[in-house]
């Protein structure tokens, strides 16, 4: 049996109307002879009945200081209500349909409350229902431990959920719907003409996640990445193909070596650029510099370090925190406010010579000062003043062409 597991997240299946839609993405998937997995997050978000936020603050109110233990608890409840709700709905189709818990769905994990791994899984249940022709409705976002404590597995949970269940299954596939209608080129909130991407490969989508897209939780990537499970990054409202995730292009494959050297481009705004001076005697090290931010929980990104200067950027919000810390260590130190981070990721620029030349003479020509850069075998960070962020995504999409369409095989979806 060729299965395929399908996530929907909580906007997805908020409201009766929505349901429906999932429902007919589900049916689809039938008519094409797949054993269908479908893991749910909780619907709607934060104000919503049953959101998790929602279930959170329930129990936050009663007492602020609840322990994660409980927190989970309560939080495990808005997925194992979307999944009976989400089953009833093909149910009253017609459809036959399971709906299971993250525990009956066979998800084992660690007993970290609130950030739970997972250890294994064994989804003998899943198959049960599937080989009984029933489609399985999971509860994403959690599992249960060892010692039958019920844990949540934190942010992008689902995610991560239905990527484990696609590898525990051999799934064909993971369909990940979402309110977007694939990976875009760039944000379209800040360029018109951004498009969907239509292949990434697993390092090019979890760069661009980490470097600030809001695509997919880059763990579920990683996971995915580690089982060789391709994923499909669509919209339920819409019948385009979405984005394809898997290996790097090959010709067995059925892809053809890329033109295009740069795939997307990323972006990460209300940063701060810090520039500290340490001491000439030494009595100040660059461990203990580092050692002390990490101790203040600063996380620090786009490192340059010189014999004496170390130059370095950290969120707006953190800023108090930082020049209270290097205050403290009375060292000297420069800021700048008001940052932003571009990033160009294409894994087709590995080894190619002239790419910064190329990223350099596209901000240069539009007078876009660089502040700093930072660089991977297959992207291109650099810092710059916010006010020229929406320039610098736009001469970049239009010098490296991202807005022409590079499509790959319709039958390798």
């Amino acid at each position: 049996m060729k299965i395929v597991v399908q996530k929907f997240g909580g906007t997805s299946v908020a409201t009766p109307q929505l349901r429906e839609m999932v429902a007919d993405r589900i049916e689809e998937a039938r008519e094409e002879d797949y054993g269908v997995v479908v893991v749910v997050s909780a619907m709607g978000r934060t104000g919503d009945p049953y959101a998790t936020d929602t279930l959170k603050n329930l129990a936050l109110k009663v007492c602020p200081d609840s322990t994660l233990r409980e927190l989970d608890l309560i939080m495990s409840c808005g997925e194992i209500i979307s999944s009976v709700v989400m089953a009833n709905t093909l149910q009253a189709r017609g459809i036959p349909a399971r709906a299971m818990t993250g525990f009956q769905a066979g998800m084992l994990t660690d007993e970290e409350f609130s950030q739970a791994e997972v250890s294994s899984c064994k989804p003998d249940k899943i198959l049960e229902a599937l080989q009984g022709g029933e489609v399985v409705i999971a509860a994403g976002f959690q599992g249960i431990s060892e010692n039958k404590e019920i844990t949540t597995l934190g942010r992008g949970g689902s995610d991560t959920s239905a990527v484990i269940l696609g590898a525990a299954l051999n799934a064909e596939k993971v369909e990940i719907f979402t309110d977007v209608s694939g990976v875009m080129t760039a944000d379209p909130k800040l360029l018109e003409e951004a498009r969907i991407i239509d292949h990434l490969t697993y390092s090019e989508v979890c760069h661009m996640a980490y470097e600030g897209a809001k695509v997919i939780h880059p763990p579920a990537v990683e996971i995915a990445m580690q089982h060789n499970v391709s994923l499909v990054i669509k919209n339920p409202a819409e019948s385009g193909r979405g984005t394809l995730i898997n290996n790097e292009y090959s010709e067995q494959k059925g892809f053809h070596k890329r033109k295009r050297i740069i795939t997307g481009i990323a972006h990460a705004d209300d940063l701060v650029q810090l520039k500290v001076k340490l001491p000439p005697d030494g009595s100040i090290s660059e461990l203990d510099l580092f050692q002390q931010l990490a101790d203040a929980k600063i996380s620090i990104d786009m490192i340059t370090v010189f014999p004496e200067v170390k130059v370095f950027s950290i969120l707006q919000p953190l800023l108090a925190k930082g020049e209270k810390l290097l205050k403290e260590m009375k060292v000297d130190y420069e800021v700048i406010k008001g940052c932003a981070k571009v990033s160009v990721i294409g894994v087709a620029m590995r080894n190619i010579p002239g790419v910064m030349a190329q990223v350099v003479k596209a901000l240069n020509q539009q007078e876009i000062k660089i502040l700093q850069t930072g660089d991977s075998n297959i992207s291109i960070s650099l810092l710059m003043e916010e006010k020229d962020l929406k320039r610098a995504i736009k001469a970049l999409h239009d010098h490296f062409e991202l807005g022409k369409v590079q499509e790959i095989p319709a039958e390798t979806f």
